[in-house]
C-alpha cells in the first residue's frame, strides 16, 4: 500500500517532514499547499532532489481546504504557523484523512479535546509531532525507567537555554503573540518537556512564574521557571529562557532516581554527561551510537506508516499523548497567571487567556 501524502505549509519546517517522508518506504508526496507558489515550488524541488529525482506528479493548491478535497490524499502534513495547528487538522480530519501534526497541536485545552474526539469519531490517525520520543537513546532511557532499572524516581530537571533575537519576532507578525503563536515554552521548550512528562509519568499539581524583557517587540514570556509534582510523588523542575546571550546555550535533561542518574544535554540532545545504572557497567559504544542516531523523524513516519497499515496499531503519539506536554505548559502558564499552585488535569485554558496577565 502507498500512501499519499498532501502538505500544508512549505516553510522552513516543512523539509524536515519532506525529507523523512522521502525516506519511507511506501510514501508519495502528491499535493503540497501555501500561500507562496514560490514556497511551493521551493517545496516540490526538495522533495525530488532527496527522493532521488523521481519525477511524480505535485499539485499545488493555494487553498488548503480545496487540497482536503483532492481524493488522492490519504494523509495530511500540517507544517503551517502555530495558531492555525487546530484549525487546519479539525479540517483534516474531517475530510477523513490521516494527520501528521506539528507542535502544539493545538493553543487551548478546548481545541486539543475535539482533535481528540474527531480523530477517534473518524477512526484516523493524528500523530503529534513530539519525535525526540524516538530517539533511539531516548527510547533506551523510557525502557530502563519502565523496566524499574532507576528504581523510584525522584526528580527529573529540564533546561532551554536558547535565544531568540528582536530580529526574529519581526520577521513574521504572527510570532510573539498569545492568540496566534503561544509562548516560548510552547515553541522552543515544548520536545523537552514532552520528554520531562513521558519519562515521570501524569503531573498533579503545577506551580510556575513567567517573566518578559521584549515587551516593545511581543506578548509572550521570554523566561519561565516551574515546580511539578508528578503521580508518582517524583518532582520536576522547568527552567527555560530565550535571552542567552550572545547564542544559544542547548537544552539539557536529567533524570535523578535511587538507583541511577542519566543527564543529557547539548545542543540537540547529543551528549551524555552523566550514566548511571546502579550494578550495571556502561557501554560508551552502544551509547554513543545510540545517541548518534538522527533519524527520529524518520522512526516517527514509520510509525505513523505502520499504524496506518494496521487495524489494530496506532501511533505513538496520538492526540490524547500530544495533549500531555501542552497540558502541563498550560498549567504553568495558569499559575503564573493566578499566582497559585494549578491543579492537573486542566478543565480549560487557552494562551489568549494570557494577555489578561498584569491586567491587560
Amino acid at each position: 500500500m502507498v500512501v499519499r501524502f498532501g502538505l500544508i505549509g512549505c516553510g522552513y519546517i516543512s523539509k524536515k517532514h519532506l525529507w523523512a517522508l522521502s525516506s519511507c518506504k511506501g510514501t508519495q508526496l502528491t499535493a503540497v499547499s501555501d500561500l507562496s507558489v514560490e514556497r511551493m515550488e521551493e517545496a516540490k524541488k526538495y522533495y525530488q532532489t532527496v527522493s532521488s529525482g523521481q519525477e511524480y506528479p505535485i499539485k499545488f493548491y493555494k487553498n488548503y481546504q480545496k487540497m482536503l478535497e483532492d481524493d488522492d490524499i490519504d494523509a495530511v502534513i500540517i507544517a503551517s504557523f502555530t495558531g492555525l495547528h487546530a484549525q487546519m487538522a479539525n479540517a483534516a480530519l474531517e475530510a477523513s484523512k490521516h494527520v501528521i501534526l506539528e507542535k502544539p497541536m493545538a493553543l487551548s485545552i478546548k481545541e486539543a479535546n475535539e482533535l481528540i474526539l474527531l480523530s477517534q469519531k473518524q477512526n484516523k490517525e493524528l500523530m503529534v509531532c513530539h519525535q525526540l520520543r524516538f530517539m533511539p537513546i531516548m527510547q533506551r532511557i523510557k525502557k530502563m525507567i519502565d523496566d524499574g532499572k532507576l528504581g523510584k524516581l525522584f526528580l527529573g530537571v529540564c533546561s532551554i537555554r536558547i535565544n531568540r533575537s528582536p530580529e526574529y519576532y519581526s520577521l513574521a507578525s504572527w510570532r510573539g503573540k498569545w492568540e496566534s503563536d503561544g509562548g516560548m515554552l510552547i515553541n522552543q521548550g515544548i520536545h523537552v518537556i514532552d520528554l520531562l512528562q513521558w519519562f515521570f509519568g501524569d503531573a498533579v499539581t503545577v506551580y510556575g512564574e513567567t517573566m518578559q524583557y521584549l515587551s516593545q517587540l511581543k506578548e509572550t514570556e521570554d523566561a519561565a521557571v516551574g515546580v511539578i509534582s508528578f503521580c508518582n510523588q517524583a518532582k520536576g523542575i522547568i527552567e527555560a529562557n530565550i535571552v542567552t546571550q550572545p547564542n544559544n546555550l542547548g537544552y539539557s535533561l536529567s533524570i535523578f532516581g535511587e538507583k541511577g542518574t542519566i543527564c543529557i544535554e547539548g545542543q540537540s540532545l547529543n551528549q551524555i554527561s552523566r550514566w548511571y545504572i546502579e550494578g550495571e557497567e556502561v557501554n560508551k559504544e552502544e551509547l554513543n551510537q545510540l545517541i548518534n542516531d538522527k533519524n527520529e523523524e524518520i522512526y516517527l513516519y514509520e510509525n505513523f506508516l505502520e499504524a496506518v497499515d494496521s487495524d489494530n496499531k496506532h501511533v505513538l503519539i496520538d492526540g490524547k499523548e500530544g495533549k500531555k506536554a501542552l497540558e502541563l505548559i498550560f498549567a504553568l502558564y495558569q499559575s503564573s497567571l493566578k499566582h497559585e499552585v494549578v491543579n492537573c488535569p486542566l478543565e480549560t485554558f487557552a494562551t489568549s487567556d494570557m494577555n489578561r496577565k498584569d491586567g491587560n
